[in-house]
């Protein structure tokens, strides 16, 4: 019965999504942006959806029930960073996307002052998207097999095959139109699992209260912060709270959810959008946490088990079988919703930023989507990281190349092309760095590889020479 209602519901994700076929138009434009004509309630679950991923169901999950009550700080410091620069970022963003005609994030940012543009920036920009969105790619096929071979004892490599398969039918049928359709069921599933297993978890352990005498008993679980921080005290903890503020700004610097807003019907719709994108992004994360908190009260002995198979065993144990295929699908749901948007915008980033534009055909699109899904399954299989680690090494390098830029564009900021360049790798590289340093632990790498592109520009829109040519530059537009 488990099989049978998972394989039920990933048949109705495959019909939402290859439907899309019947509203194509066989362009570029409306392969990777659906002609810039979706509207602010399938922009907002579509964007939910892709952004609450297999990092959300077992990524997230399995570091709240290691780490206890302190992973709230992830919630709040992500949706707020979020929600701030939005505020900046996004109507602008869907101007420029408007005004430039350009179907990639990639080409918007590199086109964002006006033609020629930066080629050399595009180039950059795209070469970045393909190596680190990739990464995350295979971290949501890993995410979904984990899963499935928690549950059904599968090999890892079956769920990764069967993901990669969906996803490639649906999005050669309607690419972004059929993506962001499908992830607005996804969506839907995804919120309606996490609620059903909150519920009866939280009824399982006598209430809320039964639930916060057992959490208690486990030591340090309910502290506001990590007990082991590389910085002492009461720094430590709030230096961990404020960078997540940065994984929420790091929104802003993600190919594959910025191209939901580059699809918006119209700019002035941008606020309905973001209404639905906060409401249920806020609802979800919040369930998830619960979900993860509760998890440590079932699963009581972590060293005997992957922390990140947390919810799909939790599920296992109190659901019955028809319940545990919703769950499962829910989870398979996150995945293929974040794995489509990501392969889409790494073959928008091939066909259309990397390669000649007289090659460029919504054949070439279909093929690149095909190449960078086969891509993306290799990753997987060779993969040793866990999903989290994953997930949040490509968030990070992709927020701290790209945020910048973007900022300091909507800000009003006319960087030069030099300059542009070393704002996106001196943010690569300060992120990188950190992690290999081991300070992630302490605080996430995209604070200082935002703050440190953002530096670079500060000190060199003061150079004389740059501030020459920013005149010079102005005077001819």
């Amino acid at each position: 019965m488990t099989v049978l209602s998972f394989v039920l519901f990933l048949l109705v994700f495959v019909m939402i999504g290859s439907s899309a076929v019947l509203r194509s138009r066989n362009s570029n434009r409306d392969y990777y942006v659906a002609s810039g004509q979706v509207s602010p309630f399938l922009v907002g679950l579509s964007a939910v959806a892709t952004n609450n991923s297999g990092y959300m169901f077992i990524g997230a999950i399995g570091y709240t029930y290691v780490t206890g009550l302190a992973s709230v700080w992830l919630m709040v410091g992500w949706i707020l960073g979020d929600f701030v620069t939005s505020l900046l970022i996004h109507k602008k963003l869907r101007q420029a996307a408007g005004r430039t005609g350009e179907v990639s994030y990639a080409g918007v940012l590199s086109q964002w002052l006006g033609k020629p543009g930066y080629r050399r920036l595009q180039v950059l920009a795209a070469t970045i998207t393909i190596l680190f969105l990739l990464a995350y790619a295979s971290a949501q096929l890993l995410a979904g097999s984990k899963a499935l071979q928690a549950l059904f004892e599968w090999p890892l490599w079956a769920g990764a095959v069967i993901g990669a398969t969906i996803v490639v039918i649906y999005c050669i049928a309607g690419g972004i139109r059929a993506s962001i359709w499908t992830d607005a069921a996804q969506s839907t599933v995804m919120m309606v699992a996490m609620a059903s297993l909150l519920f009866v978890a939280v009824s399982s352990v006598g209430g809320i209260s039964g639930a916060v005498e057992q959490m208690s008993a486990v030591d340090g679980f309910l502290d506001w912060y990590p007990a082991e921080l590389p910085f002492p005290g009461i720094t430590g903890g709030v230096l961990f709270a404020v960078s997540w503020l940065f994984a929420g700004i790091s929104v802003i610097g993600q190919p594959h959810i910025m191209i939901r807003f580059m699809a918006l019907d119209d700019p002035g719709h941008m606020v309905r959008a973001r209404m639905w994108y906060y409401g249920w992004f806020t609802a979800f994360y919040a369930m998830a946490i619960g979900v993860g908190l509760l998890a440590r009260i079932f699963l009581d002995n972590p060293a005997t088990f992957d922390e990140e198979l947390a919810l799909p065993m939790m599920a296992q144990q109190l659901m019955p079988p028809v319940m545990v295929g919703l769950i499962l699908a829910g989870i398979f749901a996150a995945t293929m919703s974040t794995a489509d948007s990501l392969i889409l915008s790494c073959s928008a980033a091939l066909s259309h930023d990397l390669l000649p534009h007289q090659a460029e055909s919504t054949a070439m699109a279909r093929f690149t989507t095909v190449l960078m899904t086969a891509a993306a399954l290799l990753l997987t299989f060779t993969n040793s990281q866990s999903v989290f680690a994953l997930v949040i090494m490509a968030w990070s390098v992709l927020a701290s190349a790209f945020a910048p830029l973007l900022i300091v564009y909507c800000s009003g900021g006319r960087p030069r092309e030099n300059l542009a360049l070393m704002m996106v790798l001196g943010g690569v590289f300060v992120a990188l760095t950190w992690r290999w340093l081991g300070l992630h632990d302490a605080v996430y790498e995209g604070m200082p590889g935002i703050l440190s592109g953002l530096l670079i520009f500060a000190i060199a829109s003061r150079l004389p020479a740059h501030r020459s040519a920013e005149k010079i530059t102005q005077g001819a537009t």
